[in-house]
């Protein structure tokens, strides 16, 4: 088991590499600052987190929040931001709420994947086409009227060496799929530059040497200079980065435990996700998240223990120390190539189109979601796809709940039909002056207008009002406000008011709020007969009456 684990580790680590580089690069930071990410995710996600299998560290996922906290705020934002981030996945572990993360509605997940897919193609291609481009703007925008306004600028060997590295790639993957496929493209397209470059002096592409000094010492602890100023600008930033790094975190964690039949803590992985992000930028690294590319190859060359992940970050941090003065050989072109075509792979095209074919509510969830995501940034986007999803919810939610009245056919007869509450099912008698209202799903404030039929309905000759609630699974602080003002009403006009079929959770939540003992708990019964047997006096006066 230990060497299945130590060999994994080591392939692991090989092909973390070149990603953490590529996703440093393109989030804005330095490329060694993404190994160090690496290396402090591998050791703490590992060691506290809750899954077997997962490999964490940057990912692309988050290369458009990462890449926009730097350009706002700088570095030393983005340090703190992380670290916010980390205290709010370890608040969210604690508290349990792993297991919540996962009803994020689906089309929300895909909408701002797709878009973060697009965004990160987007700031991939001035060095896929080696533009000559100083500045590049923030926004999707500008930057394509940017690129359209640069193609007199197009460097074409650098064209032909990232459309090289997308073929590479497939051909490695194709020769076998235990290749490290990108760093084995990186080094045959760095080692073929390097020889053009200083044997026959052809500097054709630029480089990670020509744009950044790598730093390939033990990184430092440092302060993070935390102000209340900074605390409050970035809070949003830091909650962003945590909910989105802690879905796609489980989501990698769940397609571990699909492949292996085997299940994850949620909540334990979200501490050692927490832990990391809070670690990480004290030595300057930058968020981390379950890596789902990285946790398949740990699967597929026999990692079944959490030391596969420590194994990784110690073949990591060799590298950087020993061999990290080497990526400085790497072209920027090449680098592109690579995460132009994760980027491709993040779209998931073909689940786009599947979800067009959904309800128009989840098509809308899913275009909003993509747009702001696409056209401003990710905060957006999350804050209001969720806004939509929960209206969405809302109104489907109050379409299968509804009050009907029980003596609508004009009869007094009610047909038991459900045996949740009565073992019955014969007719049952309900007398002329006494009205009786069923409730079909949750009571909730979806629902609280339709409600007000009721209250309209209650004349000064009702004697008696049952509300039927066998099939109302949870009833919120809304629906028991409506309780209060038919039983304020029934008092008005003196007549009796009495629950049936209430189970034991609403039961509990009228017990909680004191509505229970203000109707009398006399007056709430478990089935409609014993609800009907507290009227035989009115109907016995009504019929002596005629």
């Amino acid at each position: 088991m230990f060497f299945k684990d130590l060999l994994s580790g080591l392939i692991v680590g090989v092909v973390a590499l070149p990603l953490g580089i590529a996703f440093g690069i393109a989030s804005g930071v330095t490329p060694e600052k993404g190994i160090i990410s690496c290396i402090v995710a591998g050791v703490f996600c590992s060691i506290l987190g809750g899954s077997k299998y997962q490999i964490s560290g940057p990912t692309g996922a988050l290369i458009v929040i990462v890449s926009g906290i730097v350009a706002s705020h700088g570095l030393e934002g983005l340090f703190i931001a992380t670290f916010i981030s980390g205290v709010f996945s370890l608040f969210m572990g604690i508290m349990k709420v792993g297991s919540i993360i996962k009803f994020i509605p689906y089309p929300i997940v895909v909408g701002f994947t797709s878009g973060i897919a697009v965004t990160i193609f987007t700031s991939q291609i001035k060095d896929f086409m080696g533009m000559d481009i100083a500045v590049l703007p923030t926004n999707f925008i500008p930057k394509w009227s940017l690129y359209f306004n640069s193609l007199h600028s197009i460097n074409y060997y650098a064209v032909a060496i990232s459309v090289i590295t997308i073929l590479l790639i497939k051909v490695f993957i194709k020769i076998s799929p235990k290749i490290p496929s990108y760093l084995a493209t990186i080094i045959v397209i760095s080692v073929v530059n390097y020889i053009l470059r200083y044997n026959f002096d052809l500097s054709l592409v630029q480089t990670i040497g020509d744009k950044f000094i790598i730093d390939s010492s033990l990184p430092q602890v440092h302060d993070l200079g935390f102000t209340v100023e900074k605390v409050g600008s970035l809070f949003s930033a830091g909650f962003t980065i945590a909910i989105f790094g802690s879905i796609v975190t489980l989501l990698s964690s769940t397609v571990a435990d699909g492949i292996k039949s085997d299940s994850h803590n949620p909540n334990t992985e979200l501490i050692g996700q927490g832990v990391a992000n809070m670690v990480a930028p004290l030595f300057g690294g930058i968020p981390i998240t379950g890596a789902i590319a990285r946790t398949l190859t740990n699967i597929n060359n026999g990692g079944r223990t959490p030391i596969a992940g420590i194994v990784h970050a110690i073949v990591l941090l060799f590298i950087l120390l020993f061999l990290g003065d080497l990526s400085k050989h790497i072209p920027m072109a090449c680098l592109a190539g690579i995460l132009v075509l994760i980027s491709y792979n993040m779209s998931d095209w073909r689940t786009c189109l599947s979800l067009m074919k959904m309800p128009k509510s989840d098509v809308a969830v899913f275009i909003v979601t993509f747009a702001l995501t696409v056209i401003f940034d990710l905060t957006i986007a999350i804050e209001v796809g969720l806004l939509l999803a929960v209206a969405s919810f809302i109104k489907r939610a109050s379409e299968v709940s509804f009050i009907r009245r029980a003596t609508e056919s004009g009869t007094d007869e009610l047909t038991e039909e459900s045996p949740k509450d009565s073992n019955s099912d014969e007719s049952l008698s309900v007398p002329s002056n006494v009205e009786i209202y069923e409730i079909e799903g949750p009571f909730f404030f979806g629902v609280a207008n339709k409600f007000d039929a009721v209250n309209k309905n209650i004349g000064t000759k009702t004697k008696g009002i049952v509300i039927r609630m066998r099939n109302v699974p949870f009833i919120d602080s809304t629906g028991i406000h409506n309780l209060e003002i038919l039983h304020k009403k029934s008092i008005k006009s003196k007549s009796s008011f009495v629950l049936s079929g209430v189970n034991e959770n609403v039961l509990h939540s009228l017990e909680k709020c004191g509505f229970a003992e203000k109707i009398g708990r006399e007056n709430i019964f478990s089935d409609i007969h014993e609800a009907l047997d507290k009227f035989t006096p009115i109907k016995a006066d009504s019929s002596s009456n005629n």
